[in-house]
């Protein structure tokens, strides 16, 4: 039975305590953003960025910026990329290039993923024999971008059928397991047939064929004549602009494609560089070397960016879930009473507080029921006894029951990114509390993510936006998610239980029960999510209402365009 008393004990982090000690753990990562420099040391004249003539050029025969539009430039939070294969990418980073490059069949409509909209097919699909077979008709004149080893040719059937099988091949995607069990044909050159081994609503599965993880198009003789390695790092597809340059640690330049289905952008190119630190990414936007930056997610940062003149700080779903993952197999959390003492070792309001309305909210299970159906509410998760109270009186003596009066120590990685950072530090001191002692290592987040596959951390946090329920329990909490799967705990049965639900609400419920189920398990625990945070010069037009995105930036296509 687990413990969720009345707050015994309880312990609260003060704002400034945390920002303190996340800023000492996030001092050696700082190292890591090399971009960030001349942000702070250097004026707008000075440079070399700023400079179109400084911009990295790609080799001959690749689509360069064009010189008779302004040129974009926009600061992630990461140091690097990890991996622009749309289907292994996961870093926000990472996403963003990648949404610039691809398209999927049907699309997110842009500035609102409530709504789906024909992409690279003609319509929406046509569905038969009961749900089980979806059928598309791919559009006239699409061209696949030229690459080193390619010129640019009309995208086909035969380029999605590759496409499909790539992205449900466990070895070349991270998203294999959303297409378990589907098979896929090109009867001509114009159609694409999917195959279900049983009814799938449409809620299901528009998001696995929009633009997003496994539903971005590869073409096939890019990537067959790039190879994987070649092709995480200069990306070939169809979109509105085109993969021109990559310089380590510093930027990605793309370029504009004029050849593009739906016009010539209004930008002659994006580069994005890698601005690891806040600050330095804060000072270029306010130098004009940036014009559109990943923000601080704080209402206070906020409000102070949106009080300086020229500069407007857009605040946008989808909001990301925060949520631990406890490795059930690990040496010391296989014991559960161990697990139970670190959820009641945890307050939601010591992060919640960090950000503060209207950037974040509290959720209460891994899939957050303010975005989407099968989430638990508050009030559903008190009702199920899965909303623990802080409780560190009772965590000890847990702990002090499965024979570690002492506490423990656990060394875990993090990202230099200020979501981890900080969710990890206030992690960190929420367990010294009990007795536990985490010596907490800061990385890349590339590097982070390669390592949290690989089992270093016994307790991994993760900041993620999936579009369905069933996306979160397939990636995190099931057979098939594989290295995702950091908790080692399944709800296998009750995933394809609802997958195979017709009725919407019965489906919702066996997606409540699998989080419950976790919770129960002491597997994961939902803390809170956090909206988009992106400031831009007022010069900057997206071209589109900003909603909800769930590639998790702004949407630079082609109608986005910059005043003056």
């Amino acid at each position: 039975m687990s413990r969720s008393a009345d707050c015994h004990g309880g312990s609260s982090l003060s704002r400034r305590t945390v920002l303190q000690r996340s800023a000492l753990a996030g001092a050696g990562a700082a190292a890591l953003a090399v971009t960030a420099a001349h942000a702070q040391d250097a004026s707008p004249e000075a440079s070399p960025a700023a400079s179109p003539a400084a911009q990295p050029q790609g080799p001959a025969g690749l689509l360069q910026p064009a010189g008779d539009r302004p040129t974009l430039r926009l600061g992630t939070n990461a140091a690097d990329i990890a991996n622009l294969d749309p289907h292994m990418a996961s870093g926000t980073q990472d996403r963003t290039i990648v949404d610039m490059v691809f398209n999927g069949l049907i699309r997110f409509k842009p500035g609102d993923s409530s709504q789906f909209e024909p992409d690279l097919a003609t319509d929406m699909p046509a569905t038969s024999d009961g749900g089980t077979t979806w059928t598309f008709t791919l559009r006239d004149g699409v061209k696949v971008h030229p690459s080193a080893s390619t010129g640019p040719y009309d995208l086909t059937a035969a380029d999605v059928l590759f496409s499909y099988q790539k992205a449900a091949n466990p070895d070349s995607s991270s998203y294999s397991g959303n297409y378990t069990g589907w098979t896929f044909a090109a009867p001509d050159a114009k159609t694409f047939v999917i195959t279900l081994p049983e009814p799938l609503s449409e809620a299901l599965f528009l998001p696995q064929v929009a633009n997003y993880s496994g539903g971005y198009i590869v073409p096939q003789a890019a990537y067959e004549a790039l190879g994987a390695d070649g092709f995480k790092s200069a990306p070939v597809g169809t979109g509105p602009f085109a993969f021109n340059a990559y310089t380590p640690q510093n930027s990605v330049v793309l370029a504009a494609n004029d050849a593009y289905f739906r016009g010539a952008p209004k930008l002659g190119g994006v580069e994005v560089r890698f601005v690891a630190d806040g600050t330095s990414r804060e000072l270029a936007l306010q130098s004009g070397d940036l014009e559109v930056i990943m923000g601080t997610p704080e209402a206070q940062w906020v409000d102070r960016m949106n009080g300086v003149d020229g500069l407007q700080v857009d605040v946008f779903g989808v909001g990301e879930v925060v949520f631990l993952n406890l490795d059930v197999n690990h040496e010391i959390l296989k014991d559960e009473k161990v697990r139970n003492a670190i959820l009641l070792a945890v307050n939601r309001e010591d992060t919640l507080a960090l950000s503060g309305a209207p950037v974040s909210a509290p959720v209460f299970s891994v899939v957050p029921a303010d975005f989407m159906p099968g989430g638990l509410t508050e009030d559903q998760a008190n009702e199920a006894g899965v909303n623990f109270t802080q409780d560190v009186d009772g965590a000890k003596s847990l702990l002090g029951e499965a024979g570690h009066p002492d506490g423990f120590e656990l060394k875990l990685v993090t990202s230099e990114q200020d979501s981890y950072l900080r969710a990890y530090t206030v992690l960190q001191e929420e367990l010294r509390n009990i007795g536990v002692t985490v010596n907490l290592e800061t990385v890349q987040h590339a590097a982070m993510h390669e390592l949290i596959r690989k089992g270093s951390n016994a307790i991994v946090i993760y900041v993620a936006f999936r579009p369905t329920a069933d996306v979160y329990l397939t990636q995190f909490f099931s057979t098939a998610g594989g290295v995702t799967n950091f908790s080692h705990f399944t709800v296998d049965d009750l995933v394809d239980q609802a997958r195979a639900e017709t009725d919407s609400e019965k489906q919702a419920e066996l997606w409540r029960q699998a989080n419950i189920e976790i919770i129960k398990n002491f597997a994961g625990y939902g803390l809170f999510y956090t909206n988009q945070v992106y400031g831009r010069s007022e010069k900057v037009d997206y071209g589109h209402e900003l909603k909800s995105v769930v590639q998790l930036y702004p949407g630079i296509d082609e109608t986005t365009s910059i005043a003056g």
